[in-house]
């Protein structure tokens, strides 16, 4: 599997990590469970769908970090990510926090994949 990265989401991940120590950790750990499984899997990750593009993009809501051990399932992440499977390839597109915001960037989602 080849992970690829939008610039977007490297601003992400580097002011992430500046208030979360374990999230480059965290994000080597999703890097694994992604190789084995890319798809979504429900109730953790869904496929965003009415965006009008063919690409399949998908929404983890649940991920595990161990800067939020013991402040329930619902608390810390989402990441937003392409699954190209013929190329066997994801690009990460949105890292948050979701007390930052409460649904993902459709613009950028569209501005890149359309």
């Amino acid at each position: 599997m080849i992970f690829e990265e939008l610039m977007e989401y490297k601003k992400d991940l580097k002011k992430l990590s500046k208030k979360h120590r374990s999230l480059q950790e965290d994000m080597q750990t999703i890097k694994k469970v992604l190789r084995v499984s890319p798809d979504e899997r429900p109730p953790f990750s869904f496929r965003i769908d009415n965006l009008g593009i063919a690409t399949c993009i998908i929404k983890v809501k649940k991920i595990a970090s161990k800067n939020f051990k013991g402040k329930g399932v619902n608390s810390g992440f989402r990441l937003i990510y392409a699954h190209f499977e013929q190329q066997k390839r994801i690009v990460f597109i949105e890292l948050f926090h979701k007390s930052q915001k409460e649904n993902e960037d459709r613009q950028r989602i569209l501005n890149h994949f359309e």
